[in-house]
């Protein structure tokens, strides 16, 4: 499994460009033998959704040509659309807002997705390959072990995946039939709480194959956490909601002895906040009335 370095996000943009994404006044220049044409602006604000630091502004034969300035170092993934020696000392640093109009949000979207499902792919390669919880569990072939959402403001983290849930019917929340599980139920009660629809948002187990026993589950989330951490770096949420005391002990640094004591509180676990909830299951009797005031705090405070 490959770590999100530099060179590895430049190969998961290159894969991801396409003439749809390229700037308009440029994009009768953009070919598949070029591929950076026209995508520096967006490419830039990647770049820093990743690894911090400015985004930075020069002309090029009299067009805007954006880059990254990141601990005092030009960082140009697009430079090579050039045929010529790019010099960088008349650059001036730009706020992103400025650079989100319409049309460059749109096509920052829609490049971020597909950057964003070029690693998560990687690291599903990894997970299938991973022999480590042999006989423990059942694998489900040529599924992906996340469901991702429009965004990936708020990010999901459940137990492990269930032997009739979405990694075989593939829809979130439902079982194999398409009828709505009772924990969907309850959960979309709740982000209604913050006009959300849980259809729409990014989901993740911190075990990514079944457990064929429910005693296996610790020792497979210890062997599964270099995965989900991997996701959740690629992913890069606002928040992390945990589905329960499962996955919340498997993410928090914090030992604890109640759930009750951590359930509400909002960790900051390295640049992320995780947040725990009760379990939506409607078997437990806190299922909605003891999260109902965690997401009215979510509503009020968090996003």
């Amino acid at each position: 499994m490959k770590e999100l370095s530099f060179s590895f996000l430049e190969e998961a943009l290159v894969q991801s460009y396409s003439k749809d994404l390229c700037y308009s006044k440029v994009g009768s220049l953009w070919k598949r033998e070029n591929p950076y044409i026209g995508m520096c602006a967006i490419t830039a604000l990647i770049v820093q959704d990743y690894f911090g630091g400015d985004i930075a502004k020069i002309k090029v034969d009299g067009i805007s040509h954006y880059f990254n300035f990141i601990q005092d170092q030009v960082v140009d993934f697009t430079v090579k659309q050039f045929s010529k020696v790019i010099f960088y000392h008349d650059y001036r640093i730009v706020d992103r807002k400025d650079i989100l109009t319409e049309d460059t949000r749109k096509r920052y979207e829609l490049l971020k997705k597909k950057v964003v499902t070029f690693l998560l792919q990687n690291v599903d390669k990894s997970v299938y390959k991973c022999a480590l919880c042999h006989g423990l569990v059942e694998k489900f072939p040529n599924t992906n072990t996340v469901f991702l959402g429009s965004n990936n403001d708020i990010v999901l983290v459940g137990e492990a995946p269930a032997n009739n849930g979405w990694r075989k019917s593939h829809l979130l929340w439902r079982d194999e039939s398409g009828k709505m599980l009772l924990s969907g139920v309850v959960l979309q009660k709740l982000f209604d709480i913050i006009d959300k629809n849980i259809l729409e948002t990014t989901f993740l187990e911190a075990v990514k194959c079944y457990p064929l026993d429910r005693k296996h589950l610790k020792v497979c989330s210890l062997h599964c956490k270099q995965f989900m951490m991997a996701q959740l770096e690629i992913l890069n949420p606002k928040l992390i909601i945990t589905l329960g005391e499962f996955p919340t002990r498997t993410l928090l640094d914090v030992p604890f002895q109640r759930f009750s004591s951590v359930v509400g509180n909002v960790y900051e676990i390295g640049k992320y906040r995780v947040l725990p909830i009760y379990h939506p299951s409607p078997i437990s009797p806190k299922s909605y009335k003891g999260n109902e005031p965690i997401f009215e705090k979510i509503k009020n405070e968090l996003l």
